[in-house]
């Protein structure tokens, strides 16, 4: 079953790689795919500066917000200041994702 499985993989990866420059060569001229890239291109510029903007603002609310709370209260403000440097980091990954994925369309 395995073997099976495995031989329809390089069947097709080969068929892929075979075919890739003729099926797809008309496909990357369109409108719509360079109208796309450049949107995500552009998406993905804004979000690297707008996140560590976004990102320094939200932290000094939430200091200002746990200087103000009690002990309990405290160490939520202090979860939610960790999960805000979580999303900017993971916002700017993923920025950094769309420009690479859209560096093999060019």
């Amino acid at each position: 079953m395995i073997k099976k499985i495995r031989k329809m993989g390089i069947m097709i990866f080969a068929s892929i790689m075979l075919f890739s420059n003729y099926c797809f060569a008309a496909v990357g001229d369109t409108v719509i795919v360079t109208g796309t890239v450049n949107l995500l291109n552009d998406v993905s510029n804004v979000l690297l500066y707008v996140a560590p903007i976004v990102t320094a603002v939200l932290i000094g609310i939430f200091w200002l917000r746990k200087s103000a709370d009690d002990e309990m209260d405290a160490k939520r403000w202090n979860t939610r200041i960790k999960t805000a440097i979580i999303c900017c980091i993971g916002v700017m990954v993923a920025s950094g994702l769309i420009t690479t994925i859209t560096g093999y369309y060019r």
